[in-house]
């Protein structure tokens, strides 16, 4: 059974990374059926038997690219853990690498953050959890004035929305720091100037609390969802 299952693992994975290749230098137009399986080496029906269309084929393309860029992330946010990296830096250098990633690839961009695509993508919602770990990291230090949940989604609005508004002009005409601005504007709304102190912000204080409320095993399961529920009013109302 391995024997015959590896080969069509091959196969599948050869014509996936033809096809990724003919996206990033030629287009989504380029992606034909016809050329992908010459690049590859096959014919015409073994990509409709292993992907069901061009769509199908689309959909591996992107779902194998943002699955490799998604664990190079994840690699980088643990280093950057467990050497103590500000996790202000940390964020900062997740956003330069996301933005430069859209700006570099915008058919995959596009592909990547489809709806309907990213709903259902395993490979998205891990890079969604890369983006959570970032924010948790923030939320510990007790740097963040909103709830992790909404600091996540703030991040990943301006972060595509940056993106597609630089790709609509040509790369000439593109308004360089806008990411920048966009980037500054969303710490503006999550962030405490400073953490917390006595006199500080109570926000950021119940919000870093709430980051480390699941680990307390002091408190029965009850307990802690009975607190974390208190937390998580509590943020709601101060927002």
């Amino acid at each position: 059974m391995t024997d015959v299952v590896r080969p069509r693992e091959d196969t599948r994975a050869r014509i996936v990374e033809v096809a990724a290749q003919l996206l990033r230098e030629q287009g989504p137009t380029a992606v034909t059926t016809r050329g992908v399986a010459h690049g590859a080496g096959v014919q015409a029906p073994t990509i409709y038997r292993l992907f069901g269309d061009k769509d199908g084929l689309l959909e591996a393309v992107a779902e194998h690219a943002l699955a490799d860029f998604t664990s190079v992330k994840a690699s980088v946010v643990e280093t950057a853990a467990a050497q103590g990296v500000d996790p202000l830096v940390d964020l900062r250098a997740g956003w330069d690498t996301q933005i430069a990633f859209g700006l570099e690839n915008p058919d995959l961009f596009r592909l990547l953050n489809d709806p309907a695509r990213f709903a259902s993508s395993p490979a998205a919602a891990a890079g969604l959890q890369v983006l959570r770990a970032r924010v948790h990291r923030i939320a510990e230090a007790g740097r963040l004035r909103v709830s992790e949940q909404r600091a996540v989604g703030l991040i990943q609005a301006a972060g595509v929305g940056s993106v597609q508004t630089m790709l609509a002009p040509p790369a000439g005409q593109r308004d360089a720091g806008l990411a920048d601005e966009a980037y500054e504007a969303v710490l503006r709304q999550i962030l405490v100037d400073a953490p917390p102190r006595e006199e500080g912000d109570g926000a950021a204080a119940i919000v870093a609390f709430r980051a480390v409320a699941p680990q307390l095993e002091v408190l029965t399961a009850a307990e802690r969802a009975l607190l974390l529920d208190w937390l998580d009013r509590a943020i709601a109302g101060s927002a």
